[in-house]
């Protein structure tokens, strides 16, 4: 645009000596072109062909063009069998001992069911039905409130990591930012270290946190913890190095030291951002804390796992409920206090 207003002895040039620079060259183009030769290769490689085929399928499916698809039945039976969500919990009345039938625990009932079994008979070699009679201790919403606990560990889970998460990033941002940094090794040890945790999975770092420290919450909390301090730690040394100059340069001219800057001149600045962070993660740590629960490490990841693989969607569906109602709590709390604070 520079050729296109220049002017000459103080006049415009006309319209037709203007020379306006293409938006792209053949440097652009060629790129364009190998990205799109890597996609089209890699797309092969996923898939990508046979998941629009599918996802077309049951969009066709959906909208009545097509009687079925393998997407829709496979994710349809799936979802069907969530429902009706399992509140309650029931236990076979012969396998709880000292149980008084005169002094039941509150809200409980005994129930009795009949249960169809099927055995060889030994004599005939065929196989019989008999009809028994099972009773069970049923609590009309235990297995519910089983789940409340399960999510109350996990959020639980989520506070200390994000505890944990602070704290370590807290000196990987002072030495990770470069206006900060004491020398070069420093900013260098600071910023690996940033970069190894973020490159870490959380759901890596607990397998091996529970070789060390066994099966629970430990390994939950502090798989999390490590690796958001590597989300926090980066995002904390950013913001202080994007902070406005000037006020730390009139402390500085004053006579301040570093330490006294970064707490009266960078920190009024850079709070509001490091809080939606730091929501943010605790946000984010709840949700992966019910995931790193898959591997042992405590929260309602177990009991959804244990579930899942006894077939017991209904406690699946109650499980991923909760989930979802908690996460999207905190989700409307997190935002307010974001807004409060930074509008």
């Amino acid at each position: 645009m520079r050729e296109a207003i220049l002017q000459t002895g103080g006049h415009p040039r006309p319209a037709s000596e203007w020379h306006l620079r293409a938006p792209y060259d053949w440097r652009a183009a060629l790129a364009v072109l190998l990205i799109a030769t890597a996609l089209f290769w890699s797309g092969q490689r996923m898939e990508v062909g046979k998941m629009l085929n599918l996802t077309g399928e049951a969009v066709a499916a959906g909208v009545g063009l097509k009687d079925e698809s393998q997407v829709g039945k496979g994710l349809g039976r799936m979802i069907g069998a969530l429902f009706p969500f399992v509140i309650e919990d029931r236990r076979e009345l012969a396998r709880i001992t000292d149980l008084d039938r005169d002094a039941l625990p509150m809200f409980t009932r005994i129930e009795a069911t009949e249960v169809t079994t099927y055995h060889l008979n030994a004599d005939t070699l065929q196989v019989e039905q008999q009809v028994e009679v099972k009773e069970y201790l049923v609590h009309p919403f235990g297995y519910l409130t089983k789940v409340l606990s399960k999510m109350v560990e996990t959020f639980e889970i989520a506070i200390w990591a994000t505890i944990i998460s602070v704290l370590l990033s807290i000196p990987l941002a002072f030495f990770g930012a470069r206006n900060y940094t004491p020398n070069r090794f420093a900013y260098s040890a600071s910023r690996g270290v940033v970069s190894f945790l973020r490159s870490m999975p959380e759901l890596i770092i607990a397998m091996f946190l529970v070789l060390g420290f066994g099966f629970g919450a430990i390994a939950g909390y502090l798989a999390l913890g490590l690796h958001g301090a590597g989300f926090l730690g980066k995002f904390y040394a950013e913001d202080i190095e994007a902070a406005d100059r000037k006020p730390q340069e009139a402390l500085t001219a004053l006579g301040a030291g570093k330490l006294r800057v970064l707490r009266a001149a960078v920190l009024p600045q850079v709070a509001p951002s490091y809080v939606a962070y730091t929501l943010y993660i605790l946000d984010r740590n709840v949700r992966m804390a019910a995931v790193i629960g898959l591997v042992g490490a405590g929260g309602i990841g177990q009991e959804l796992k244990g579930r899942y693989d006894t077939f017991e969607y209904g406690h699946v569906g109650t499980i991923l409920l909760v989930i979802f109602l908690t996460v999207f709590v905190l989700d409307q709390v997190s935002a307010r206090v974001r807004a409060r604070l930074i509008g």
